[in-house]
This record gives structure tokens, sequence and C-alpha cells, in this order.
């Protein structure tokens, strides 16, 4: 895709960030105070699980681990547990292991040169870009796909942006932002909450958009996309579903249990010993030496 963009591409970020300020959601890991810590974790919690879930997960977990350290010396079965329905908890060990290695290696402070940040386990590069504009206020081009999305459409005319592209979609976001850094940083989040509550993908609300009038899509008349699209994952009776239903078990259990306590929470024998398998491979739940189950990193094993 070549750029059409009718305006100046520093009219898109300066537009974005100034409805920024006027209409962001009021989330908690985006108040005054919010370290670079809460913004990690924030950014953990959020991968791939809606804002309306994660807040009072993330607000209770900010309580119970206000810093890396604290988070570091907590049993992994305890870090699971409270990682409750987010979905995906191995999230939840790669956030421990992090926290491990920010105690030890860096003196329990997050790190803000994104390559520091990107040798942390589980952080990848948007994560990395992400904590180092958020929690240290950098200029460093954040790109998920709502920020893919405002840029396919405003700065290229398309309906949606494909599959990733990972040096070009970063050189589009590093084009929208200003060479300050905390402007440019707000301009990274402003381009995210646009796509996230306006420029969505099924349901795009162009009337309210600050940058409608500028918008290459928009100036093309909104055209369909027809381009290569990501497959819908779909949730229910997929092995995901199993593993959650296994792990329900085991968070809700004060005690190891019993395989008949696992074997009730899924019919489909096969497809339920083939994920108790995985979830003992990733660590997330162990098995004790009179062969009942617990969550992984359980602190001690009994015979209770």
């Amino acid at each position: 895709m070549t750029s059409v963009l009718p305006r100046p591409a520093s009219w898109l970020g300066a537009r974005t960030a100034e409805w920024f300020r006027a209409h962001a959601r009021d989330l908690p890991w985006r108040r005054p105070g919010t370290t670079p810590w809460g913004v990690l974790v924030s950014e953990f919690m959020l991968q791939q699980t809606p804002v309306s879930r994660v807040e009072p997960v993330w607000l209770r977990w900010m309580e119970q681990w206000p810093v890396p350290s604290a988070l570091a010396v907590e049993s992994r079965a305890e870090v699971v547990r409270a990682w409750g329905k987010l979905g995906y908890p191995r999230r939840a060990m790669r956030l421990h292991a992090a926290a491990q290695a920010i105690a030890d290696e860096h003196g329990d402070q997050v790190p803000s040169d994104v390559v520091a940040l990107e040798a942390l386990p589980g952080v990848g590069s948007y994560t990395a870009r992400a904590v180092a504009a958020f929690g240290y206020g950098l200029r460093a081009p954040v790109v998920d796909t709502n920020v893919r999305r405002v840029v396919a459409r405003a700065v290229h005319g398309a309906g949606d942006a494909g599959p990733a592209r990972v040096k070009t979609d970063l050189a589009d976001v590093d084009a929208l932002l200003p060479a300050d850094h905390a402007e440019a940083a707000v301009v990274s989040a402003a381009l995210m909450e646009l796509g996230a509550v306006v420029c969505t993908a099924r349901s795009p609300r162009c009337a309210v958009c600050p940058v409608q009038d500028g918008c290459a899509w928009v100036t093309a008349g909104r055209p369909d996309y027809t381009g290569p699209r990501r497959p819908v994952q779909g949730y229910a009776g997929t092995d995901r579903q199993v593993r959650g239903r296994l792990l329900d078990v085991l968070r809700g259990a004060e005690h190891p249990v019993a395989k008949t306590a696992l074997d009730a929470a899924w019919s489909d024998g096969a497809q339920r010993d083939r994920c108790l398998d995985s979830l003992l491979v990733d660590g997330l739940a162990e098995q004790t030496p009179d062969g009942r189950f617990a969550l992984g990193g359980t602190a001690a094993h009994t015979t209770d």
C-alpha cells in the first residue's frame, strides 16, 4: 500500500492527540501515578482480553503486587489463581517470570529501553514499545490491530490493514509521530484509542471521527476491503475451552484434587486428557506424589 493521505502526516497525529485529550476513556492504568510496572501488567492482561474484564483484575493485582519483586516471590500457583478468568493463563506465568527478571537484573525497576524490555520473558516488540511509550512517555511507535486499521484507512485509503508487515507497519506509525517524546507518546495512545472506540473493524463511527475530513478511506468513498483476512477463531469445544475448565477446577480447590474431579469437567475423555497433559507440560498444572493434581507451582504438596 502507498500513502494517499490528503493532508500531511503531522496533521493526523496532532488532530488525533487533541481528540484523545478530550475523549479518552478513564482507564486505571492511564491515570497519573501509574508506574511503568503497572503499564507492563496492563499490557500483559490486555492481550486478546476486553478492557472490561481486565480492569477489576488489574486493580486487585496492583494492590497485591505493586512492584515486580512482590510478584516475583509469589508462588506460580497463586499467580495463576489471581489471573482468574482472563484467559490464556500462560501470560500469568510469563509475567511472573518477567517480574523475577526485573527484580533480579534491573533493581526492581522496569527498564525503559525497548531492547532491554524485549529481553524480558514474555515481552515482544509491541509490549516493549507500549511500556516505553505509555510507561515512560518516550517516542516509540506502538502498533497493534487497532492502530494498523486506523493507518490503513486514514493514510492508505484501505478498508482494513490486511496481514501484518512489521517493518512497514512500524515505519507507517513512526511517520505520524512528532519528534517530542511526550507528545509522541500521546499520539501513540490516541491512535490506539481511536481504533478501539471509533475506527472499529465492523461499524466505524466516521461521523464522530476527529480525522474523517482528512481520512483517505472516507475521501475514496469507504471502499470495501477485499484482501486476505485472518480467520476468526472459535472457542466452544476447543482445547482452549477444555484447558480453561480444568484450570477452573484446580483454581477453586484448596488442596490437590483427584483425577475424577477433572474428569467431571469435560465429557470427551481423549480431549480432556490431551488438554490435561498440555497443562502439565506448560507448568500450569502439576501432579502430586500421590497422583492428584494441583495448580503448577503449588508451594507444598500434601496428602490431606
